[in-house]
């Protein structure tokens, strides 16, 4: 790796510092605009506090102070590698938040690849069939795969393999009390993950194979595409060896700017199937008004999401070695 490289991944590193500087101050001060706190809520839930003993809350808490003073103190915490304390939870907003990623990034993983999966096989058969009977079924099972919402698609499954044929889990990680060896630990899992997977991931199968179809439409016209034929290389080496490749560009693209989108995505899918990853946690914090646990979750999926993007970055120089990193 030359010193260029180096000084992309430093430019980078400094871009991705601002970034999450903007989204730790943009997010809080969003999060105190927002009319109540958390001693509202312990009020309302209780019912017998009275003001005095809200203010009260709120003064042991730091709730009282300006929201600038909150702020700096807050700035000055994470520094230090301290997200806050979650009061609803009765622990430290890090050591819950890593605790329940795990199974996000599992879902999100497992959803990524199988959109690409499939999608990319999808629009290659699309394009390599292209105004045929077979291009046209997909390209209308992919549209009801994108008109469809994600909780519908998940409700949707739930009900079919779940309810009515009983093939899979309803919900959850694992079998509640499950005891096993690691083979049936891991199956029990991805028993599990089934329908949470294939909630998020049908939806982003429809744009992987709209967008792997154009693209390998546009690279199976160009120039040596032809001349691999002319010199008798078989249809599968051709599409596979020479075409594929770069049709993937676009779809590794999409794939850095959709991530942040499946993190959105797992919060209606874990609540749905009742996951025990972070996406369920600040759902259940927005409720609560936990404002440290919403934080500590914004900080660290933000976090994931920009290193997740320059890697994409590095992955696609790697893809096109035309492609320089530069400024």
């Amino acid at each position: 790796m030359d010193r260029q490289f180096w000084t992309y991944l430093g430019w980078r590193g400094a871009q991705s510092l601002v970034i999450i500087a903007i989204v730790i101050v943009g997010s809080f001060l969003l999060l105190h605009l927002v009319p109540g706190d958390m001693v509202d809520v312990l009020g309302g839930q209780r019912g017998d506090m009275d003001a005095e003993m809200m203010a009260d809350l709120r003064a042991r808490y730091g709730l009282d102070r300006p929201v600038l003073v909150q702020l700096l103190e807050y700035i000055g915490a994470v520094l230090r590698g301290d997200l806050g304390y979650s009061f609803r939870n009765s622990t430290d907003v890090l050591s819950l938040v890593l605790q329940r990623l795990p199974t996000t990034i599992l879902l999100v993983v497992c959803s990524v690849i199988t959109a690409v999966f499939i999608g990319t096989m999808a629009g290659v058969v699309a394009a390599r069939h292209s105004h045929r009977l077979i291009d046209v079924v997909i390209s209308m099972v992919v549209l009801v795969f994108y008109a469809t919402p994600i909780f519908l698609t998940g409700l949707g499954l739930m009900i079919v393999f779940s309810v009515k044929l009983r093939l899979l889990p309803i919900g959850g990680l694992m079998t509640p009390g499950f005891g096993g060896n690691w083979l049936e630990l891991v199956t029990n899992v991805v028993t599990h993950l089934i329908l949470p997977v294939l909630s998020l991931s049908l939806f982003y199968i429809a744009i992987y194979t709209r967008l792997a179809r154009a693209s390998m439409l546009q690279v199976l016209e160009q120039d040596y595409i032809r001349t691999a034929y002319a010199k008798g290389l078989s249809t599968y080496n051709v599409i596979i060896g020479h075409a594929l490749r770069n049709a993937l560009l676009p779809v590794v693209t999409m794939v850095g700017l959709q991530i942040a989108e499946l993190f959105g995505g797992a919060v209606l899918t874990e609540t749905i199937f009742s996951l025990p990853g972070v996406g369920r946690l600040a759902y259940d914090a927005v409720f609560e008004r936990d404002y440290p646990l919403i934080l500590g979750v914004l900080l660290v999926c933000s976090f994931i999401i920009i290193m997740v993007n320059l890697i994409i970055d590095i992955i696609y120089t790697l893809l096109d070695p035309r492609v320089e990193v530069s400024r």
